[in-house]
């Protein structure tokens, strides 16, 4: 990303500018204030020119922000200027349902592998995506190269499965597990609970129901 550290809060923000921007690059929108692109990401546009001002200028006061220059800065920042292959541990329903997405809104990022241990399922193409056993994971990861893994495995098996992600030189994880994997310093983990998340909404429907408010 970039040399000097910026805040999570504004890391967590540049995919959803990128793709805002990817958006009117497309449209053949040519310029953008911070006005109307908070109007658009429902972010507020003083807290953008504040993401923003972390790389430096990438505006012009009068004239905003040139879409396609602004759009190949964050492509290059958050490293959608090469493919990224990822692989898919667990073949579930939720499995499933993200080799069916596989990343359709971007051709930097891929599910190129997939693991698992049901019999019918290993040795098959699925989505264009072959399976293989769990058993020859960290051997395949290792020649494959991956670096990234998307966990979507059982839960009482979830923290040997990521000890043996360990063992294969896995960098990031995303885990849709409920649970809360260990590993060592220096591997990064995102922790998608999707019940969590719809508990959360429902908590703020019923207590904030008068405001109309977008998490970031």
């Amino acid at each position: 990303m970039a040399e000097n550290k910026i805040p999570r809060a504004t890391a967590k923000r540049l995919p959803l500018y990128y793709r805002y921007l990817n958006f009117l690059n497309n449209a053949g929108t040519a310029k953008i204030s911070s006005t109307e692109l908070s109007e658009a990401v429902k972010v507020d546009s003083a807290t953008i020119r504040r993401d923003f001002s972390y790389f430096g200028a990438l505006g012009k006061r009068g004239y905003g922000y040139d879409v396609e220059s602004l759009l190949n800065f964050f492509k290059k920042t958050l490293n959608q200027d090469r493919l990224t292959n990822v692989a898919l541990i667990g073949v579930g329903n939720l499995g499933h349902a993200l080799l069916n997405y596989n990343f359709r809104q971007t051709n930097n990022i891929r599910i190129s592998a997939a693991f698992d241990v049901k019999e019918e399922l290993i040795g098959t193409i699925q989505t264009g995506v072959p399976v293989y056993p769990m058993a020859e994971m960290v051997e395949e990861l290792k020649n494959q190269q991956i670096e990234i893994v998307i966990l979507t495995v059982p839960i009482d098996v979830a923290q040997k499965v990521t000890d043996d992600l360990v063992e294969a030189g896995i960098k990031g994880i995303m885990n849709f597990t409920p649970i809360r994997i260990s590993v060592p310093t220096g591997i990064r983990i995102q922790n998608v609970d999707l019940a969590k998340e719809l508990q959360t909404l429902i908590y703020f429907l019923d207590n904030y129901n008068d405001e109309t408010k977008t998490e970031q």
